[in-house]
């Protein structure tokens, strides 16, 4: 079933919102327009740092999004999951926790939840690279702009950037006192509070504070069953933040910036809910104390059924100092070192099921599921320029520990639930027989209530790694028109990986089986299959009571693994200035992802990786690195003096050993697949005038797997296909206007749309994953002093109330039945801003 958006949904609705100024908002504005406080500037003064030094973007070789503090206000982004709905061709999606957040760009992105998986699209923030997408979903605090680079950009941002990259610039201190409050309010009882202090001690330091709490109900509503959940509310919010700096400046060559933050998330995340309800459903609702699923499967009533906490505990901290001096060395070079601290840590309940029957779940506690990240990390740049060059040397190490620990307990439905569905596999009329929930009993051998039964695994990973990397990046000004940039980055990854598995409940059930396999069949012959069909099927009762969770060959298992990889990636521009308003140019990159382990249970039939289903531990889950090569040819244009700004590129970017996790009949395992291309345009268009300002990107983007069969049935629809989150359209806009009222007060109102056509939310890309095309709207009016002391907003996002699934499912051990994970319903509210 593709699911529908019909009030949203049609690629022309979307081409008209855009046509009033819809096609991507790159861009940090150089002012706010027509506040009549500051000096007006002109659009073409823009200024990023996507080469790791300020340059204006008009003058960039690269494709960047940058979005200013004015624009970020007025489109409500606060953290990088609300960022994709300003910039086209940017997804960001959450699964069973907003821990496990993963961000693409072009619909190229890290494809499973598994943590040994390195991120495609990197986060960093003030210069400090963030290990996962999921440990960088965190409120960003006070912005100065984001750049979104679109491409690989591992040359300068290291090696887990071949889709691009995220820099997130936060509020430096200033000399200047000055005190801010925010309090928000709005639907579902948001409520938010948040504040800062500047000021400086003398002429040669400053600081400052910021702190926030934010809190709102829930987006789905929970059936609970007998519990023991108590949550009867899902994706609700409750964190707060602190984030304190402090900047020293002793000389006029000298600045060092200390920072320190600490988040912390207390929530209930993510229940999924049903959107089409298969032939398992009767079996899940004989086996619970009410519905066990719902009755009719309509996602958009928002309800989900669980008896099991999906709690998440979300913790993230961390030290960093920035020091930069302009030394007296090569004519005033630049030195900078950028030295991190940095801990994360999740705990997340998980329903598996997702139903009120007791079948099989995680608790919220560090012995079921734990994942933390220790970070430490250290660059060091020297940037220098002449009139004919402009250079950049640099190092970085990185040490990082992984810890993760995830176990499965097993329900009292699970058996009953297990035997019928089984027997309801080999023949429908077997799993109708009143006998049925017992007949797993009887094929091990085992009484009934004690073949699956407690704490049925227990695993623990420790991954370390250490990465080195030497970078370069160089430009020539070979005349006054051309430019030619060199960049080069070597790249030294090692991984050790330490794995220790048990069943702390025996595994019984399975070792039962495993042991006498004449029972299974006898259990089947008792049932009326004849011997011959009985031994056919025995297998597949094997292989059901042996999934990973209960698979008692994995019992007292212990593994060493490491993994040392030594890789070159780099680019070469050339961009040509036909005049002051006209840059062309040429950019070739060569991009890298490292390679790790799959830190899960994985088995197959042969006890390799590269295996299909079956029931033997594979000791080898490490998966090689992923290679991107691109492409890209680009124009940057400026016109009226400044004020329009159009530019567009054309890419080809083909990836080698695409790194996809995906869950394969008895367990999750990485393939790598041995193509995807992804080629298109990128535009995007800013224009001020007055008070108006009207900003719109668009990203076309033709993605597709290579055509080499898998020797996976389950992802036998992946050859020549487009892949998960891969729209070929995207689209952005956004029309803003700022007028005087009287002498005294200034308003603004802000209308922003995005268009994504249909693409698939699935790895396998089943049909019933499939998402149509939708579209977004966020509207924003304010009115306050013209000294900006004073503001008060009316917000809303999703205004329209648009449906759509952030990721949809299989629902575990459910044939036939579908699940999602939906994306926010329409909000609105009230803001309060004061500034003194």
């Amino acid at each position: 079933m593709i699911h529908r958006a019909p009030q949203h949904s049609t690629l022309t609705r979307a081409l008209l919102l855009a046509l009033i100024g819809l096609v991507q908002a790159p861009l940090a504005l150089a002012q706010e327009a027509g506040s009549g406080e500051e000096e007006a500037t002109t659009l073409d003064q823009i200024t990023v740092t996507a080469q790791k030094r300020e340059e204006a973007l008009q003058d960039v070789p690269v494709v960047v999004t940058a979005l200013s503090e004015q624009m970020l206000e007025e489109n409500g982004v606060r953290d990088i999951k609300d960022l994709q709905h300003v910039v086209p061709g940017l997804t960001v999606t959450s699964t069973q926790s907003e821990s496990q957040t993963v961000a693409r760009i072009r619909g190229v992105g890290t494809v499973g939840d598994n943590a040994g998986l390195e991120s495609s699209v990197g986060i960093v923030i003030d210069g400090v690279f963030r290990p996962r997408n999921g440990v960088g979903f965190t409120d960003l605090g006070e912005l100065e702009r984001i750049e979104v680079l679109k491409g690989p950009q591992g040359t300068l941002f290291g090696k887990n950037t071949s889709a691009g990259v995220i820099n997130v610039i936060t509020k430096r201190p200033s000399y200047q006192q000055r005190v801010e409050g925010e309090v928000t309010v709005g639907n579902y009882g948001a409520f938010g509070v948040s504040g800062s202090y500047n000021d400086a001690f003398n002429d040669m330091a400053a600081f400052r504070l910021y702190a926030a709490k934010r809190k709102r109900d829930g987006y789905v509503d929970v059936t609970t069953g007998a519990g023991p959940r108590q949550e009867t509310e899902d994706q609700n919010q409750n964190f707060h933040t602190f984030r304190g700096q402090l900047l020293l400046e002793p000389s006029e060559t000298l600045d060092i910036l200390l920072t320190g933050d600490f988040s912390n998330r207390d929530e209930s995340c993510c229940a999924s809910v049903t959107t089409i309800r298969g032939p398992t459903a009767a079996i899940i609702d004989a086996l619970s104390p009410d519905s066990g699923v719902i009755p009719v499967a309509d996602p958009y009533s928002r309800r989900a059924f669980a008896n099991r906490s999906s709690a998440q505990f979300i913790k993230d901290q961390g030290v960093s100092a920035q020091v930069d001096w302009q030394t007296p060395w090569f004519g005033g070079a630049t030195l900078t070192s950028v030295t991190a601290q940095r801990k994360w840590e999740s705990t997340n309940g998980i329903d598996f099921d997702y139903s009120t029957a007791d079948l099989f779940h995680r608790n919220p506690t560090k012995d079921d599921n734990y994942t933390a990240f220790d970070t430490f990390s250290q660059e060091l740049r020297l940037t220098g320029a002449s009139d004919k060059f402009d250079w950049l040397v640099g190092g970085f190490y990185a040490d990082e520990t992984l810890k993760r620990n995830e176990a499965y307990r097993i329900g009292s439905a699970y058996e009953p639930y297990l035997s019928i569905a089984l027997l309801s596999r080999i023949n429908p009329a077997l799993g109708a027989s009143p006998t049925a929930p017992l007949f797993l009993s009887q094929a091990s051998g085992r009484p009934f209530g004690t073949v699956f039964a407690g704490h049925a695994a227990a695993d623990r990973y420790k991954q370390e790694s250490k990465s080195i990397g030497l970078f370069t990046n160089n430009t020539w000004h070979a005349t006054d028109a051309l430019d030619l940039t060199l960049g080069l980055r070597y790249t030294r990854e090692k991984k050790e990986l330490a794995s220790r598995y048990s069943n702390p409940n025996g595994g019984l059930g399975c070792a039962a089986m495993l042991s006498n396999p004449a029972q299974v069949v006898a259990a089947l012959v008792a049932r009326g299959l004849s011997v011959a069909q009985a031994s056919a099927a025995a297998p597949q009762v094997v292989g059901f009571a042996c999934l990973p969770w209960t698979n008692v060959q994995h019992n007292g298992r212990s593994t060493d693994q490491e993994r040392d990889e030594k890789e070159w990636s780099g680019t070469v521009k050339a961009a040509y200035r036909f005049n002051d308003n006209v840059m062309a140019y040429f950019s070739a990159a060569r991009g890298y992802k490292a390679g790790g382990f799959n830190l899960d249970r994985v088995q197959s039939n042969t006890g390799l990786s590269s295996g299909t289903a079956g029931i033997l531990p594979v000791n080898d889950t490490s998966f090689g690195a992923e290679f991107v090569d691109s492409y890209e040819l680009g124009t940057k244009t400026t016109w009226l003096g400044g004020n329009l700004l159009l530019n567009a590129t054309l890419f080809h970017q083909e990836y080698s050993d695409f790194q996809l996790n995906s869950f394969l009949g008895t367990s999750f395992v990485v393939r790598s697949i041995p193509k995807v291309t992804s080629q298109g345009l990128d535009a995007e268009l800013l224009w001020q005038t007055g008070g108006w300002m009207l900003q719109g990107g668009l990203t076309y983007a033709d993605t597709q797997y290579g055509d080499d069969p898998l020797p996976d049935a389950d992802l036998a629809l992946l050859p020549g296909s487009r892949p998960s989150f891969a729209p070929k359209w995207s689209v952005t806009g956004s029309v803003g206007y700022d007028w005087r009222i009287g002498g005294s007060l200034k308003a603004s109102a802000h209308l922003g749309a995005k268009y994504m056509s249909d693409y698939n939310t699935g790895s396998d890309l089943d049909p019933q994953k499939q998402q149509d095309g939708y579209a977004l709207g966020n509207a924003r009016f304010a009115i306050g002093s013209r000294d900006q002391r004073w503001t008060v907003e009316l917000w809303s996002q999703n205004i329209t109330d648009a449906e759509y699934y952030q990721v949809a499912i299989d629902a575990p051990l459910q044939t036939g039945t579908w699940n999602a994970f939906l994306g926010a319903p329409r909000t609105y509210g009230m803001t309060l801003r004061m500034r003194y």
